[in-house]
């Protein structure tokens, strides 16, 4: 439960304010009922002696827990890398409704006629602030699916405003950082660039997949802005157009290097890579005798380990072996896999479409449940489950926290969902027992195994609760994440499924609730 209160003095220039307070009491009140999750309001008009305020309003809201997470393994990967947590609590500080988004609001109309929304509804927009607590999985590190990435409490109405905001920042950051995690582990330790600018979903999808693919394990961005708002390196070469916009490649080489002689890479890929290639040797052997040095060239098109083999040992036989080979081309992880095993002497990577879009798989599936409610803060929590013809649907109830377990070399081997309130076991077997979410037969003793909680509080009561963490640490905690978990979880056919379980009392809470909501549902409906 919260209970807020809002102290108001009216203006002097108010004429009749007997009146003015009796309309807002009358108006005010009235939102119990529509407003969700307001259980009561009392304005306050007279009486008000240790305060000079002329009115006061007193509501007490339910509490609502609400969670996200997610059902299936995106890119058939075992593990998912967690995003965009760090910009939910500015999302939380800044909601706010402005006096032309209350206008907006009241002017849209309902379907069978009417004005959509009520005025005390709009009333209460006018002041909203949050009061939400959030508890989420830090950026960078592992989640897998059905376990809880972010945990918000606080009213109903209030975790419902932040449905969608919440579901849009945190399901396509982790979908981009789990994509580019995939296709930094087949590069296997060579540096890739992002970029997908060019082919985002808009301006600000471009900045989120920037700073998603960042965490994640991209060294650099072609995204400027992304470089400069986030710290991102940026990287980048010439265009085509650039060296179409010459009479010729070679002079276009040339006008290119003397412009940017500190970071010159060449794309040589315009009209025909053995031609570019021998151009771009002139230019570097131009550069050498200016005391300079060609840093790299692009490929972005054709066999490119064909390519790659071919220019390497044209520039090796020129006695240019510091040049390195980068290439780009509607890559992903398979192709990276795939030319490296063909010995390609590829010495950096630049991945745009296929990583900005996700392209395999444009969402994360991402959802947002109630999973428990009370009516005010003396009362205990309620667990609640969605069900649906759908079994994988079915929801997980209650307040929930997650466990992981590490083996003796620092490696996760399961996680654990589960309830304080309602741990199955006595004693020092209390809450030891781990049920397979997926599978009831596969019941796990994790009382030997160490473990650390996954979620860690970020919101509290509306205000974020410490500085906004570096994107550095987050990268860092990817790193440190990836090469911990066991190469069966990384490949990318068919990858070992990492276990996620409920704790044991909660999952007896999960089987009653669901044996309680279907026993009066007919197995057939359609026959009724």
């Amino acid at each position: 439960m919260l209970r807020h209160i809002i102290l108001w003095k009216l203006k002097d220039t108010v004429e009749d304010k007997e009146g003015t307070k009796a309309k807002v009491k009358a108006l005010l009140e009235a939102l119990v009922g529509v407003v969700d999750g307001l259980e009561e309001l009392t304005v306050h008009t007279d009486g008000l002696a240790s305060s000079s305020a002329d009115m006061m309003l007193e509501s007490k809201m339910r509490d609502a827990d609400a969670l996200a997470f997610y059902r299936d393994h995106p890119f058939g990967s075992a593990y998912a890398v967690m995003c965009g947590t760090a910009e939910l609590p500015e999302l939380v500080e800044n909601l706010r409704y402005t006096p032309e988004d209350i206008d907006y609001l009241a002017s849209l109309q309902a379907p069978a006629g009417g004005a959509m929304f009520k005025p005390a509804f709009l009333d209460y927009l006018r002041n909203f602030r949050a009061h939400v607590n959030i508890d989420a999985v830090p950026e960078g590190e592992l989640v897998f699916p059905r376990e809880p990435m972010v945990r918000v409490t606080g009213p109903s109405l209030e975790c419902q405003l932040l449905e969608t905001a919440l579901l849009n920042i945190v399901g396509f950051q982790t979908l981009v950082a789990t994509k580019t995690a995939r296709v930094v582990l087949a590069a296997d330790g060579r540096p890739v660039a992002e970029f997908g600018l060019r082919r985002a979903q808009g301006p600000d999808g471009g900045l989120a997949v920037a700073r998603a693919s960042y965490v994640a394990g991209c060294s650099s961005t072609s995204n400027v802005l992304a470089g400069r708002r986030y710290g991102i390196p940026v990287f980048g070469t010439h265009a085509h157009s650039w060296v179409m916009s010459f009479d010729s490649e070679l002079e276009a080489f040339r006008a290119f290097a003397k412009s940017s002689p500190k970071n010159c890479t060449l794309l040589i890929d315009t009209y025909d890579v053995r031609e570019g290639c021998e151009h771009a040797i002139t230019v570097a052997k131009e550069m050498e005798a200016a005391g300079e040095r060609l840093s790299a060239i692009r490929i972005d098109s054709g066999d490119l380990a064909k390519l790659s083999k071919y220019v390497r040992g044209r520039f090796d036989a020129e006695g240019l072996p510091y040049v390195g080979i980068s290439v780009s081309n509607d890559l992903d992880e398979y192709t990276i896999q795939s030319l490296l095993d063909q010995g390609a002497p590829i010495d950096s990577f630049g991945v745009g479409t296929k990583l900005a879009t996700c392209y395999d798989q444009p969402a994360l599936g991402g959802v947002y449940k109630l999973s428990a409610r009370r009516a005010s803060e003396t009362d205990t929590w309620t667990p609640v489950v969605k069900l649906s013809e759908q079994p994988y649907k079915r929801t997980i109830p209650g307040v929930q926290r997650v466990r992981r377990y590490y083996d003796g070399f620092g490696g996760p081997v399961c996680d654990m969902i589960y309830d304080e309130d309602h741990l199955a076991g006595e004693g020092a077997a209390r809450g030891n027992t781990l049920v397979a979410v997926n599978d009831a037969a596969l019941v796990t003793d994790v009382s030997e195994l160490e473990y650390r909680e996954l979620l860690v509080p970020i919101v509290r009561d509306g205000s974020a609760v410490a500085p906004r963490e570096s994107i550095e640490d987050a990268r860092e905690r990817c790193a440190w994440a990836i090469d911990h978990l066991d190469a069966a979880f990384k490949r990318f056919l068919y990858p070992q499924t990492y276990v996620v379980g409920m704790e044991q009392g909660l999952a007896q809470v999960r089987d009653e609730l669901v044996r309680k909501n279907m026993a009066a549902a007919s197995a057939f409906p359609w026959a009724k």
